[in-house]
């Protein structure tokens, strides 16, 4: 069976994150969870961070309940990331690193 643009993206995702050594964590969307949760919440170094995939060009397509979670992780010290590619991802990930100074001694002032 062929992989839909969003399942794609999310394998590609995977395999940069276990390149990376970030582990992550895929909650099953089954209605019983939390509603709008992100598609992969990781531990980076200590740093906590979730991330929505959205398939290519989609990006902006982030629900009110997608956007009210990534709120509430944010408001709790978390970073989020919505991405439609795995690029997209590294290249994110390559920023926090400089500017929060990841692979070194961590920061933790405000996000």
């Amino acid at each position: 069976m062929a992989m839909g643009p969003e399942a794609k993206v999310k394998a590609d995702v995977k395999r940069l994150l276990k390149s990376m050594n970030i582990w992550y964590y895929m909650p099953v969307q089954n209605g019983m969870g939390v509603v709008g949760i992100p598609d992969f919440i990781c531990c980076w170094k200590g740093e906590f961070v979730a991330i929505e995939t959205k398939a290519p060009g989609k990006i902006k397509n982030v629900s009110a309940n997608q956007q009210a979670r990534m709120a509430e992780i944010k408001r709790s010290g978390g970073y989020t990331l919505v991405v439609d590619s795995a690029e997209m991802l590294g290249m994110q990930l390559a920023v926090m690193r400089v500017v929060k100074r990841i692979d070194g001694a961590c920061l933790h002032e405000s996000k």
